[in-house]
Formats: C-alpha cells, structure tokens, sequence
C-alpha cells in the first residue's frame, strides 16, 4: 500500500466512501475528493486538481455522473495525465461495462502512462438501498424501461475490495476486471427478492424511457442527471450486458458475493422499513 497518500474521487459516493473507509482504517492516508472536503475537489473546476493531488501516490476515479457523459473521458483523462505528472501514478478507474464511451475513457486514461486497474462495473446492488431506486423500493414500485432483461448485479464491496487489492499488489497494474455477480436477475426478480427480504409487496413495472424520466423527476433527481440516466438505460438496458464476468474471481480469487446475500444485510439495516 502506497505511504504518500490516495486521493479518491467521489469520496462520498457509494464506492468512493467505502474506499476512505478502507484506506482510512488501514493507516493510509487519504485526500477525499469531493466539493465539501478541505481542500475541495471537482471534476467541473480543474482549478481544484493541482491541490487534491499534492502529495498523493495514487488516486481512484470515478465520474458523476458517468463515463458515457459528454466531455467525461477528456476530462478524466487530463486529470490523470496530471497525477502522473505529480508523482500520483498508480490509478484505479471505476468504468462501465459494455459502454462504449466508458472504453473510450479508459483508452485514453491509459495513454496517460499511469499504472492504471481498470474496474467494469454494471449496475450496482445497493443501488436499491443507496441510490435512486430506495424511494421506488420504499413506494412499492420499481419503474424502469428495462423489460425482462437479466442484469449482473454487482456488490459494491466487491468493487471496493479490488481497488484495495490494486493499490497494494502490482500483479493488478494493466488489468481490466468485469465485475459482476454470480448470476443474471431481472428487475422483477430482485423486487421479488426484496419482497421477502422485508415482508414488503415491492413490485417491478417497465415503463417508457420519457415516463421513467418522469418518476425520476418526481423522485428530486436533478434534470440533467434524469436525462443521463435515461440514456443510459437506453445503452445498457438492452440485453447486450446480460452475461457473467470473471473480473472478482481473476482479482481476488473468489466467488463474487450473491444478490441474496446483499439484500439480508441490507434488510437488516432497516433501510427498507416502511
């Protein structure tokens, strides 16, 4: 594990926050990247970046909204070129699966001559009990324009354990992971699932890319962020990504964690109760 220090990018998103946690509990020190952190840190002001990588060996990105959004892969890409450039060049990059645009991101994030783990992600598990499908669940109602497709969801823990393996290990420099679960659920079934889970009726119901919009709207997601979403459900939810990678067992050697494991710990939080 570096001794100079991480600078994690999104410190107080659903990876990113596990990631301070980790490195914090190990002794490592880290520089949360994030507008509220001391010294700040935004994607959309570079004025930010010189500060945030001062004395940093490494850094984990990750893009709010995505990769897929315009502009996101040079704007990533210039910020790693400046942690190399400032001694920070072991990167972890948070991409996304089957997106093309998130591919072009790595592409040139690697052009950047970083030692460089790529992470490809899907959707995620807690997104049920973090993100914006918590208020969906806790109405009774999961709205998405995803039809019968089975999705791989990913444990956000298993994310986090690959980047802590990458800034400790080299054997993970030059590395591309696709992560996902152990098996294809639709949206429908994971509801049914958290059903159980909570003795609560959650249902699925696929809807319209212009109606999802709408539930997200309703929901307090920003405009812009509504309208990336539903972009990228378009790209993602097509059926292409409904297969199982290998990434947590080439990186970790084991079997990635279970959609039904996820949802007993996260139904026993209470985050779930009506």
């Amino acid at each position: 594990m570096t001794d100079a220090g991480v600078l994690v990018t999104g410190a107080t998103g659903k990876t990113g926050r596990r990631i301070t946690e980790r490195l914090r509990a190990a002794g490592v020190p880290v520089r949360e990247g994030s507008r509220q952190a001391d010294p700040p840190f935004a994607w959309a002001d570079k004025g930010t970046w010189e500060t945030a990588l001062h004395g940093v060996g490494a850094a984990y990105l990750t893009y709010f909204p995505d990769l897929t959004s315009p502009g996101a892969a040079e704007t990533v890409a210039e910020l790693a070129e400046l942690a190399v450039a400032r001694g920070a060049r072991r990167l972890v990059l948070l991409s996304g699966r089957g997106e093309a645009g998130a591919q072009y991101a790595e592409q040139l994030v690697q052009a950047s001559g970083a030692d460089l783990t790529v992470i490809r992600a899907g959707w995620f598990m807690q997104n049920f009990s973090e993100g914006h499908l918590l208020e969906p669940v806790l109405s009774g109602e999961i709205t998405l324009p995803a039809g019968n497709v089975g999705e791989p969801f990913v444990d956000v823990e298993d994310i986090v354990d690959i980047a802590m393996a990458a800034f400790s290990d080299d054997r993970h420099i030059g590395q591309a992971y696709d992560v996902t679960g152990p098996r294809l659920i639709t949206f429908a079934e994971a509801a049914a699932e958290i059903s159980a889970a909570t003795g609560r009726d959650v249902r699925y119901r696929d809807v319209s890319g212009p109606e999802a919009r709408d539930q997200l709207l309703r929901a307090g997601v920003p405009a812009e962020y509504a309208d990336d979403l539903i972009v990228l459900f378009a790209e993602v939810l097509d059926g292409h990504n409904a297969y199982l990678g290998d990434g947590v067992q080439k990186a970790l050697d084991r079997e990635p964690r279970d959609f039904a494991g996820y949802v007993r710990a996260a139904a026993a939080t209470g985050v779930w109760d009506a």
